[in-house]
């Protein structure tokens, strides 16, 4: 039996794609599924008392299991009964040839799929209703960013994330940098015609893959396969001007392959020449825009911006991203407790827009992921934030007898997670404000208080998700701030444009940032921030 051209092929292991004529024997057939009896057929429904005729047949679908003995591995065959009366092809043994195109296996296939097994295809992850649920609940938060900075008089604006500000030598950056993208970068002293020489031999002598990473490991494959090269045109002795041709490729290809040698030891001891670099000097993508957006600040009064940060940590994937959503907010001529009230409400009010505009979506998620979803973010609305200073939080914990904790609670040390989780989950079982933080545990431009110990500075801490928003009022006394950049050891040089703001007019400002994802994670009831962002980005987790 020939089916008939153009049927699709769902092979039950994958397979590559192309056009096959495939003959082989019919094994363990599915039966047909009627999807309504063939023929005439009577119902009486004794609820209404009303007599429905059927009397239309709908078409009938079998799956087929095939093998033609080339491979262990069946092969699936949709068989409509439009192509042929199913019970010719339905019995076992039966041979048939089926022509069509085999297509690769559809990740998704199964009725319901764990969120870290489809992490790895994130092409396909939106069409989950889970991911689908957590997309319109980030675009709800979204719209209720702006509607409630636009309402309350800020202005949005745009923060570059390439910076050559190093905000915090101590901790890990992305570089943006163009010395190691391929070999051209690594020619610096070549001519245009050499390198595009040495470019084309490489290219020539190198796989599909690595023709994508010019590296100092694919210079190397090229320089032997053109050495193997160059004893086969000796040993010919057939063509004189090949072989020298061949040998001045060699020695350019070793003058690179030298020179990204060099460049990467350079990298090792970072000692890199970024003069030579796209910038001129060393740029990073930047992890925080707060010293940015105090520029606007302190020119158009309150404005915030919506964009990404990156982090180069290497912590926990479940709880921290290489690349993350923030919201960060400036207010001018406001102190500390303005931006914690400001904080308070913008909080509030996402909380609010996806009660009001996502109930469905709140309703699956509570169903499928966490019960006290919505009883959680209603908690949030309906009362004023919990506050403590971070020394009282300290004394709170020694007074705890009915638990033990892992890591002590010590003045100058950071809150731990169990902590945090401690004091919104057991103690407050609501979001907590925590303030005036020591300053070693906050950045430079944190506002030192009179005590000389602590700084004006705060997190909110919320059930389920921990820290989802920080806060500062800046430090606007210029000798306090470059006394505390000295203190530190920073690089003042850099940070030049950012004490002119002080030299050159400045009042008193504060500002915040909230973290998007962990807000979602409060929101949803998630507990791997990788779920609820569209593409996570985490170490050693790039996909697509």
């Amino acid at each position: 039996m020939r089916l008939a051209p153009r049927r699709k092929f769902y092979p039950r292991g994958g397979g590559g794609e192309g056009r096959h004529v495939l003959g082989g024997s019919l094994q363990n057939p599915h039966p047909p599924i009627h999807r309504k009896h063939v023929g005439p057929r009577k119902r009486t429904d004794e609820a209404q008392g009303i007599k429905l005729e059927l009397k239309k047949a709908m078409p009938s679908v079998a799956y087929l299991r095939i093998n033609d003995g080339s491979c262990v591995a069946n092969l699936q065959v949709v068989v409509d009964s439009s192509i042929c009366p199913l019970e010719q092809v339905t019995a076992i043994g039966t041979s048939i040839l089926a022509e069509g195109v085999i297509e690769k296996k559809y990740p998704l296939s199964k009725t319901r799929l764990s969120l870290e097994s489809i992490r790895s295809f994130s092409h396909f992850r939106a069409r989950t209703t889970t991911v689908a649920s957590l997309a319109r609940v980030r675009n709800t938060m979204t719209h209720a960013t702006h509607t409630f900075f636009q309402k309350n008089g800020f202005l949005f604006v745009h923060m570059p994330i390439i910076t050559t500000t190093d905000m915090n030598p101590n901790q890990k950056k992305f570089y943006v940098t163009q010395l190691f993208n391929n070999a051209e970068d690594g020619l610096m002293g070549s001519s245009v015609k050499d390198r595009d020489a040495i470019n084309l031999e490489v290219v020539r002598t190198s796989s599909v893959k690595d023709r994508d990473a010019i590296n100092l490991e694919v210079v190397r494959a090229a320089i032997r396969d053109k050495n193997k090269r160059i004893e086969e045109l000796k040993r010919s002795d057939s063509n004189k001007e090949a072989l020298i041709a061949a040998q001045l490729d060699v020695q350019k290809a070793n003058e690179l392959a030298q020179q990204l040698e060099e460049q990467e030891k350079a990298l090792k001891q970072g000692k890199l020449d970024f003069s030579k670099d796209y910038f001129g000097q060393p740029a990073y993508l930047s992890p925080f825009s707060g010293l940015h957006l105090e520029t606007y600040a302190c020119a158009l009064s309150s404005v915030y911006t919506c964009g990404p940060k990156f982090q180069a940590k290497d912590s926990q994937p479940t709880k921290h991203l290489a690349e993350s959503s923030t919201i960060e907010v400036e207010l001018a001529f406001a102190a500390v407790e303005d931006a914690m009230k400001c904080a308070e409400d913008c909080l509030k009010s996402l909380c609010s827009s996806v009660l009001a505009n996502c109930s469905d979506d709140l309703k699956f998620l509570s169903s499928r992921v966490d019960d006290k979803c919505i009883d959680r973010i209603q908690s949030i609305v309906s009362a004023p934030f919990a506050r403590i200073s971070y020394a009282e939080a300290l004394e709170m914990f020694k007074k705890v007898t009915d638990r033990t904790f892992e890591s002590k609670a010590e003045w100058g040390v950071h809150l731990s997670n169990e902590h945090q989780s401690y004091l919104a989950n057991e103690l407050y079982k609501q979001p907590v404000i925590i303030y005036e933080y020591p300053k070693e545990l906050k950045p430079f431009y944190a506002r030192l208080r009179d005590d000389g110990r602590t700084v004006t500075a705060f997190d909110i801490i919320v059930p389920k998700a921990g820290v989802v928003a920080s806060g500062m009022q800046k430090e606007e006394r210029i000798d306090a701030l470059t006394s505390r950049i000295e203190e530190l050891g920073f690089p003042q040089k850099q940070l030049e444009w950012y004490l002119d703001l002080r030299r050159h007019g400045t009042v008193k400002h504060s500002g915040f940032s909230v973290n998007f994802e962990n807000m979602v994670m409060f929101i949803s009831g998630l507990n791997d921030v990788r779920d609820v962002v569209p593409f996570p980005r985490s170490k050693g987790e790039a996909n697509c």
